[in-house]
């Protein structure tokens, strides 16, 4: 079995692009703390390259930006590379099956974002049932 779930914050804006065929795909990468803290006590972090595919992709690169707070349930792929002087890297990547985005609307605001008018919502009042009206 194959299976990660991270929740963690973006250490930057995502990158989305299209493969020759057509294919969205978006790249970003996410902090996430641990949950202990090591002997000086400082809670060290870990960062993940994370990879999204198709629409997905597409609603990651228009809605996530550097900052935002992501669930993120995939699997992990390995993957090696020669650099440019010989020496053969690995990488690890988590490939997203889901992205939830846990930073709320109202936080995500920015410069050319225009005011949106908030919209009152009530709820329906309840009519009094007295308790010799039920039927049981």
């Amino acid at each position: 079995m194959n299976k990660v779930i991270l929740v963690g914050n973006l250490t930057r804006d995502p990158e989305l692009s299209e493969t020759p065929n057509g294919v969205a795909v978006c790249r970003f990468s996410i902090a996430v703390s641990r949950d202990y803290a090591n002997s000086d006590g400082t809670r060290e972090t870990d960062f993940f390259n994370i990879t999204v595919w198709r629409g997905r992709a597409e609603n990651c690169g228009k809605y996530l930006k550097k900052g935002n707070k992501v669930a993120v349930v995939g699997s992990l792929q390995n993957r090696s590379y020669e650099d440019k002087d010989g020496i053969k890297r690995n990488i690890t990547d988590v490939v997203a099956n889901e992205v939830e985005f846990l930073t709320p609307k109202s936080a995500q605001s920015s410069e050319d974002d225009a005011p949106v008018a908030q919209v009152k919502r009530e709820r329906p009042q309840l009519e009094a049932i007295d308790d010799n009206q039920l039927p049981f």
